[in-house]
């Protein structure tokens, strides 16, 4: 029986699987963290995180989030009061990005837990979020975000660039000291509909920042970058290859996956394929969850794929239906493995 991270490997490689890759099973190398992946360094600890039904707090760039009950994450809260950015054009003024100058002894605390993860099973895996997409509209909201693209394009360039060089440099720290070997990175792009900009304006805008980014960490030895996007994007995947994303996870259901796979398998594969709005909900049962299950499974294949939930981590907003979907998978793989 092939180990977790073998077995993954052997799906997005086109090679000989011997089960289907069981959602997060490869990436969970902390079970202490909130998603099973690595959390932890002194940059992430200095920024306040907000947990599930707790008062919105403030993070390091100055965003105030909150995180409602029954919903899959936090959001940043964009009132008038706190918006970070009320003027993209004046962005320098109010823009102050967490500090990276931490001495040695403090991320050689969090080193004892890399060191505990069983590489022979599962990857070293960084979870990392927002994105730069994402990172601007926490600053300033989705509408004046959205807007800002057409009516000051050059100051949302300078933007992009000053918050890639802060994530080019905390990628350096990440790979100094702990040597990650796949990178889950967040950053949402679109609606279940369709992506927020258009694929000449995502070009223009962000495939040279994130061929940067990603190639950096490619070039320190990361083996795969995990970009998480519960979204449309089927218009992006191009793209995606290009910035060198070798898992687009979050591919949720209108992306036509399966026509995904014939197109795309063997530059890039796809985890999800189970949205959340179908299967993580109150009234949620194992049948359901089965339901869904089947289909992702049948009408992707063994292949460039790997069935999962579609939201950002390990886990589900509803208790028990993250596990409910990783036992349908297992019979998923007893039937289509035989």
């Amino acid at each position: 029986m092939l180990t977790k991270r073998q077995n993954l490997l052997e799906t997005i490689r086109g090679g000989k699987p011997d089960r289907f890759v069981n959602q997060y099973e490869a990436f969970d190398c902390d079970p202490g963290s909130i998603f099973g992946m690595i959390m932890g360094d002194p940059i992430a600890a200095a920024s306040p995180r907000v947990g599930r039904g707790e008062p919105p707090v403030k993070d390091g760039w100055g965003v105030t989030r909150a995180w409602p009950p029954n919903v899959p994450g936090a959001f940043p809260v964009h009132d008038e009061e706190h918006k970070v950015v009320k003027d993209i054009t004046q962005w320098e003024k109010v823009v102050k990005a967490p500090r990276l100058d931490y001495p040695q002894s403090e991320w050689d605390k969090f080193k004892p837990k890399i060191a505990a993860v069983d590489r022979n099973e599962v990857f070293v895996t960084i979870f990392g979020a927002p994105g730069i997409f994402e990172q601007l509209h926490y600053l300033m909201g989705m509408d004046d975000c959205l807007i800002a693209f057409y009516e000051e394009p050059q100051a949302v360039k300078d933007l992009i660039q000053y918050v890639t060089d802060w994530k080019l440099s905390y990628a350096k720290l990440l790979c100094d000291n702990f040597a990650p070997e796949v990178i889950l990175q967040h950053d949402d792009w679109g609606s279940h509909r369709s992506s927020f900009l258009s694929p000449d304006m995502f070009e223009e805008f962000f495939l040279e920042p994130y061929k940067k980014w990603y190639g950096y960490y490619k070039e320190r030895g990361v083996q795969l970058i995990v970009h998480h996007n519960d979204s449309y994007s089927a218009n992006l995947v191009p793209f995606m290859i290009e910035m060198k994303v070798d898992i687009w996870q979050g591919c949720v259901t209108t992306n036509n996956v399966s026509e995904l796979i014939k197109k795309y398998g063997g530059k890039i594969s796809f985890m999800g394929d189970i949205d959340n709005g179908l299967v993580d909900r109150e009234d949620w049962t194992q049948e359901l969850v089965e339901q869904h299950v089947r289909r992702a499974c049948e009408e992707n294949g063994k292949h460039y794929f790997i069935p999962c939930i579609t939201q950002g981590g390990k886990g589900s907003v509803y208790d028990g239906v993250y596990d409910a979907i990783s036992r349908a998978i297992d019979k998923m793989s007893k039937e289509m493995f035989n």
